[in-house]
């Protein structure tokens, strides 16, 4: 069920005429202005999942808004696969509010986790989703995370199923001109006994020209994992980055014994937490040198937990950093 205005100012922090009308808050502190260089930095996305609680407030105003601080697209999350909707609107509904908003959205994360699941027969429809997909314009179908149901007991055939599963799904995107991808977390990240990484399982068994990986630039480095490594190690396949960043005073890998063993919600709560692009201890001015290697074509601002008590404030926040410091590619 939708909040009522009321909620959503309070929520936001912004006041009404700051939120409502949204050129009033972006004004005083000097956003409003779309880039107008090239390349995935001067044309960032963000990953609306950033702006959850916003979204489901009131849709319309958060996108009018995210295109007011100036980001060039956006990445979908959330379809309803029952109702065809996202956030309560109709595919329509949405496409023409990025449209109103000079907003594209070139990849969208959709709910695999059954899919890739070798546990489970009832499979969400990745013909569904290649429809909303191509509807909306997306490049990219990018499954956002590993069955979700048995963290912790992941096995190496677990991944080789996943992988198999990509490039049957990569086939049937690539008829509709649509690339299959996936996105990471940390746990893929884990060791197996003969050294080998749920990560590298997947890169090994899918196929270049079927599924790409939108690289999670924290959760590679909360892993103690360095991504250029991999942008190296796999060149080419990486055309998707997530930009977030690390508290300074949450820096433990998460990788490794205790934490292999431990609930995910526990690991979360006490070791992870996130900041503003640029704000933390994540170099991205020098990672910004591997974009060609790794092949990147979109990147992706995203915070998954904002403390800020205005959130449109932490997402410019991440927004100007980029533009003066990563744009310049």
């Amino acid at each position: 069920m939708h909040k009522s205005r009321r909620d959503f100012i309070k929520n936001t922090g912004l006041g009404i005429l700051g939120t409502w009308l949204g050129s009033t808050y972006l004004t005083a502190c000097g956003g409003g202005t779309k880039a107008k260089g090239k390349g995935p930095f001067a044309n960032i996305g963000l990953q609306l999942y950033t702006l959850r609680d916003l979204l489901d407030a009131d849709p319309r105003v958060t996108l009018e808004t995210v295109a007011k601080i100036g980001y060039s697209h956006v990445e979908t999350f959330g379809l309803n696969t029952d109702t065809d909707q996202f956030w309560g609107l109709t595919v329509d509904d949405l496409q023409k509010i990025l449209k109103d908003n000079n907003l594209q959205s070139y990849s969208g994360h959709y709910d695999l986790s059954k899919y890739l699941s070798k546990d489970h027969q009832d499979k969400e429809s990745v013909e569904k989703y290649i429809e909303v997909a191509h509807k909306l314009g997306q490049k990219y179908i990018i499954a956002p995370v590993t069955p979700m149901f048995d963290l912790n007991n992941l096995k190496i055939e677990d991944y080789q199923y996943a992988a198999e599963q990509l490039n049957k799904a990569g086939e049937m995107a690539q008829k509709a001109g649509i690339k299959m991808g996936y996105h990471n977390h940390f746990w893929e990240f884990r060791s197996f006994p003969n050294g080998t990484k749920g990560l590298d399982i997947l890169l090994a068994f899918t196929e270049p020209n079927l599924v790409v990986f939108e690289l999670d630039i924290f959760w590679a480095e909360k892993s103690g994992i360095n991504p250029v490594s991999y942008f190296t190690k796999f060149p080419g396949r990486f055309p998707l980055w997530h930009i977030k960043d690390m508290d300074r005073a949450y820096t433990t890998p998460v990788v490794g014994e205790p934490y292999d063993s431990m609930p995910l919600d526990s690991i979360n709560a006490k070791e992870v937490r996130f900041t503003e692009v640029g704000t933390g201890t994540i170099d991205y001015v020098a990672l910004k040198d591997s974009a060609e290697v790794a092949g990147l074509d979109y990147a992706f601002v995203e915070q998954d937990q904002i403390y800020l008590p205005n959130k449109f404030e932490s997402v410019k926040k991440s927004y100007d950093f980029v533009q003066k410091y990563l744009a310049k590619l």
